[in-house]
């Protein structure tokens, strides 16, 4: 056992301490997806067209990418507490402009810095939470933590579209500033920094592993967000930045390794479990965050809803994992919690793969139980993969570990987010290209099909010139329908089939670390 294993003694009651910051946390994670369904609104009232708009999304992402890799660096030389406090202070201060801003630019400019200090969030409150509790009692932690990683995507539409329709787009903004306010305060009483914390000699500026960070990272980020928009590779932008990104993260990488103080610590990697943990979270955001996408794009583009319509599909699945998550917390008591994990996938595939058999016809129960299969299993990931990720890295690799193990999962996650939507538009061209030999005069469904309509608009009293014509172009409407449900149902079997090739990764975590703090299960 590592020297992670000593416990922290706190001034104040520890739980207190985790609903703290991960009430910051959540706040932040609630913000990457309460602005997809704000877009629109924001492209109007601001004269910018919607492809305009996202830049707001890119802004974000871009500064939050860089952020979570140096945000280790950022808590050692800056301290963590205090570090901690500017980036809630700043996330409010940049939420309030955002929601001010009169012109495309400034908020774009606004949400960079929204996304530069929101991406020391997540890192500062896993490390805080690791300080605050002791190995045996870190599962249950992490279980508070994650309601801010798991349930805040999931809430994230359904409160964006309850704002967009009953507000203005503003308040999307707005909302963060009481409880940004009130976060700060009550962070600043309860949280303390550790003996050793307040000891750590601060590390030096590596301008050179600091440079290549922004940059490669930064270029992969604008990369994954704008690749569908640009055609990815077809554009000689996306491919100047691919370039540039693996320019920078290659070099990066090797920059790292042989950098006497380097702003980000690599040697973090050299703990098996917390190699294996990232891989593992990095799937658990890409399916938790291109399942989140994927559902109520669907539910509007292909349905019809409304954007709160179909944020009020993802819901239940946020409840079920708070209602689940002290079930999984028993349960690491008794069994390995590899095992659970590997559970946890497993579920995740079955549920995407029973998501697959979609009909343009599913009805809203249907849908909101297909999003509650795929949402619960997270419940059997977040935990045991945080806990396991944790159990045995030293203390003093705390705050680049922090930092990397929330960088997996964000950037897998705008991974998921961009290949599903790709997929989906790829599938669907695929799928219309293979339908279309089915509409044509020689085929007798189709001839029947025009049939019927033609009769049924004859019946409706429509004039006998314009039946045939009508009866087309409602065939072709069924058809582009059907095209658009096989796509989404291809990409779920994609996404269950990710799902599945990650079980046998669970192996790889250490047996003896995964029983000790399994405490059962042989």
């Amino acid at each position: 056992m590592s020297d992670a294993s000593n416990g922290r003694k706190s001034a104040h009651n520890p739980w207190l301490v985790a609903i703290a910051v991960t009430l910051a946390a959540f706040m932040e994670v609630l913000d990457t997806t309460i602005v997809n369904v704000a877009l629109p609104y924001i492209a109007g009232s601001l004269a910018a067209s919607n492809d305009e708009a996202t830049y707001t999304l890119t802004a974000y992402l871009v500064a939050n990418g860089i952020v979570l890799t140096i945000a280790g660096w950022l808590s050692d030389t800056i301290g963590r507490k205090r570090y901690f406090l500017i980036c809630i202070g700043m996330f409010t201060v940049s939420s309030f402009l955002c929601g001010i801003s009169q012109s495309l630019g400034q908020i774009i400019v606004f949400r960079l810095m929204q996304g530069f200090f929101g991406g020391g969030l997540q890192p500062s409150q896993q490390a805080i939470i690791l300080d605050t509790f002791p190995p045996a009692k870190r599962g249950a932690a992490f279980g508070v933590t994650a309601v801010a990683t798991v349930v805040a995507p999931v809430l994230g539409p359904t409160l964006g579209g309850y704002l967009v329709e009953h507000s203005t787009w503003r308040w999307i903004f707005f909302i963060n500033v009481p409880v940004g306010i009130f976060t700060f305060f009550v962070n600043a009483y309860l949280v303390q920094d550790p003996p050793d914390e307040k000891k750590k000699r601060a590390r030096g500026l590596d301008y050179v592993g600091l440079s290549l960070i922004v940059i490669g990272i930064g270029c992969m980020q604008v990369m994954i967000d704008r690749g569908e928009v640009n055609g990815w590779f077809s554009s000689s932008f996306i491919r100047i930045m691919a370039v540039i990104a693996f320019l920078g993260i290659f070099g990066a990488i090797c920059w790292l390794l042989i950098a006497d103080e380097p702003v980000v610590d690599l040697n973090v990697f050299k703990d098996r479990n917390f190699s294996v943990g990232c891989l593992l979270i990095g799937a658990v955001g890409a399916l938790l965050y291109g399942g989140s996408v994927l559902t109520p794009n669907f539910a509007q583009q292909v349905l019809g809803y409304t954007a709160l319509d179909s944020g009020f599909i993802l819901s239940p699945g946020g409840i079920a994992v708070i209602f689940l998550i002290p079930v999984v917390a028993v349960a690491m008591k008794f069994v390995q919690t590899r095992y659970i994990i590997m559970f946890g996938f497993a579920f995740t595939g079955a549920a995407m793969f029973y998501s697959s058999f979609l009909a343009p016809d599913v009805d809203f129960r249907t849908l909101v139980w297909m999003r509650t299969l795929q949402t619960a299993p997270l419940a059997f990931l977040f935990v045991p993969i945080s806990t396991i990720a944790y159990l045995t890295l030293p203390d003093r690799y705390r705050s680049d570990g922090s930092a990397l193990f929330s960088m997996f999962r964000n950037v897998f996650g705008s991974v998921g987010i961009s290949l599903s939507t790709a997929a989906v538009t790829e599938r669907t061209q695929a799928d219309q290209a293979h339908l279309s030999s089915f509409m044509t005069p020689l085929r007798h469904g189709y001839n029947l099909l025009i049939q019927e309509s033609e009769h049924t608009l004859r019946s409706l009293g429509r004039a006998a010139s314009l039946v045939h014509q009508q009866a087309v172009a409602h065939t072709y409407q069924i058809f582009t329908k059907q095209a658009q449900v096989l796509a989404y149902g291809n990409v779920y079997q994609y996404a269950a089939v990710l799902a599945f090739l990650v079980v046998p990764l669970c192996l790889l975590i250490s047996a003896k670390t995964a029983q000790g703090e399994g405490g059962g299960g042989h």
